[in-house]
């Protein structure tokens, strides 16, 4: 059988012994609530367990190799190749299973902006999951959708697992992307995110490659004059935080695209982590916990349905999932013109960079490419210490093609659009490193970035950071100028100076495996170690 027949066969085939087609939401947990697989919480939202797997597992993500994928896919630890022999065994072994099982299926798209659309069917062998689907994938106007108009499909089995030794995958549970096919087969986990950063590694290769698109891993949100701020950043910077801004309208909260005309959303709807959770703090993500939202891995009080948002006895990677409009101020269209600010965010324990620098575009995209964080001590099992993270474009295992490819594609956007700022905004320590100094308040942090949206930062006295190079603003409404130099807060300013360069080194080390293959605007902005 080849890979168009095989095609043709998984478009017009039944999938399921019995198939609940495109459900509203309420007949889905519905259906949940009735197979003892989940729970209410007292706020009305829909409570599952994930079992085993409550993240994702990038180990076990393959890619088809052959004549589509072969010279155009980045291999290596991100994307590993499975043969078309193992594919097609895989995807045979998962129909049988599916055939003589109830499933749910829907129709759904990708991409807000029309002309990108990317049509989607999902076979779910759980509802809850198939509501998920329902939330974050954008929702076509016609209930119906024919057959020859979807682009991929995704087969989800969390009870269909594989035998390694036979089908070349790791372990039991996986993810196998084949672009030629369209299709994404996923097996022996029943974490849902699989799905969602599926057919984002999908528009990943298809619209840079393709169409010319910036993907991007950042969440976007408007002013009141139109004005577009990019948020990029990963987990526990802040990105969803502070992207959720009742003065500004969301535009999506995690995957977006770059076209000529603008930004747009992936996704219609928002999959945001609950860890804390504090309606005082995120009270817009809050108020989504409502009768038509999923929270997986939450311990809930089965008596009473209160949820603890910081029990993390399951995992930390607790997750709400909630269609985008129930965010009280969504944009309708969910897209948006050109970007006038991009936002790095990072959470730097070791207490070194500024609360908010200015980048030029070189060094916009050096640290795009290095997608800087830390983590702390309690965060993870085995820290003990302050542990550097970098992740290429703040996203690295989602994108298949080089990671170059889109440092130089936000590159060529800045050239046509030199009006925009990009800043680099540090969440996370300062006047020394986690254990001796301090987080920079949230509160703080919005005064920076409002500042930054409102031009306020356009016309201060700016200094160039001696090791990043970076310019530092020495002035911010709102903000005490004596925490927007780091330097200034340490007892030992030489310590500073020694701990600025293991720092650097450390960003030496990361982009030393890009450096052959970049260009000199971004080998320029590297630190300076002078």
């Amino acid at each position: 059988m080849n890979t168009s027949e095989t095609f043709k066969e998984l478009r017009f085939s039944v999938y399921g012994k019995q198939v609940h087609y495109q459900l509203s939401a309420e007949k889905l947990i519905s259906q949940t609530l009735e197979r003892g697989q989940g729970s209410l919480s007292d706020s009305g939202a829909l409570c599952v367990d994930t079992g085993t797997f409550t993240g994702r597992s990038p180990k076990d993500k393959f890619t088809v190799i052959d004549d589509t994928t072969r010279d155009t896919i980045d291999w290596g630890d991100v994307n590993r190749p499975i043969s078309q022999a193992h594919f097609h065994g895989l995807y045979s072994k998962m129909r049988t299973y599916l055939a003589d099982r109830e499933v749910w299926v829907r129709d759904a798209y990708a991409c807000a902006d029309p002309r990108y659309a990317l049509s989607i069917r999902v076979v779910n062998e759980t509802p809850w999951a198939n509501l998920f689907c329902y939330n974050l994938f954008l929702r076509p106007e016609q209930q119906h959708m024919i057959a020859d108009e979807i682009d991929w499909l995704i087969l989800q089995a969390p009870g269909f697992e594989a035998n390694p030794e036979q089908d070349g995958t790791r372990s039991k549970n996986f993810t196998v992307v084949n672009f030629t096919s369209k299709i994404i087969l996923i097996g022996g986990t029943a974490y849902t995110g699989e799905m969602k950063k599926g057919i984002f590694s999908v528009l990943n290769y298809i619209l840079p490659e393709e169409k010319g698109v910036l993907s991007m891993h950042c969440s976007a949100n408007e002013g009141i004059e139109g004005d577009v701020s990019l948020f990029f950043g990963l987990s526990g910077t802040g990105k969803t935080t502070l992207s959720a801004d009742a003065n500004r309208a969301l535009i999506g909260d995690d995957e977006h695209g770059w076209s000529d005309e603008g930004i747009f959303n992936f996704e219609g709807g928002c999959y945001a982590k609950a860890i804390d959770l504090n309606p005082e703090k995120e009270p817009e993500i809050f108020g989504a916990i409502k009768p038509g939202a999923l929270l997986e891995n939450l311990v809930v009080n089965p008596s009473s349905g209160v949820i603890d948002f910081s029990d993390t006895t399951k995992t930390e990677n607790t997750r709400l999932a909630y269609p985008i409009d129930f965010i009280h101020n969504a944009k309708k269209g969910s897209s948006g013109g050109m970007p006038k600010n991009i936002f790095f965010l990072t959470c730097d324990a070791f207490g070194i960079l500024p609360p908010i620098s200015k980048l030029d575009k070189g060094q916009a995209m050096y640290h795009f490419i290095s997608g800087y964080t830390a983590k702390v001590a309690g965060t993870e099992m085995g820290i003990s210490a302050p542990q550097s993270t970098f992740s290429a474009c703040f996203g690295r295992v989602f994108l298949p093609l080089h990671p170059l490819k889109y440092a130089e594609l936000l590159g060529s956007k800045l050239d046509e659009h030199p009006d925009i700022n990009v800043w680099l905004v540090n969440t996370g320590w300062i006047g020394g490193a986690y254990g001796t100094g301090n987080r920079i308040s949230l509160k703080y942090t919005r005064a920076l970035i409002a500042a930054a949206m409102k031009g306020d930062l356009q016309h201060v006295p700016y200094e160039n950071h001696q090791v990043f190079k970076f310019a530092v603003p020495q002035d911010c409404p709102g903000v005490p100028a004596e925490i927007l130099n780091p330097r200034n807060l340490w007892e030992d300013v030489k310590e500073y100076d020694r701990k600025a360069i293991d720092l650097a080194l450390l960003f030496e080390h990361h982009f030393s495996s890009y450096a052959e293959l970049a260009s000199t605007v971004i080998k320029d902005a590297a630190p300076s170690f002078v």
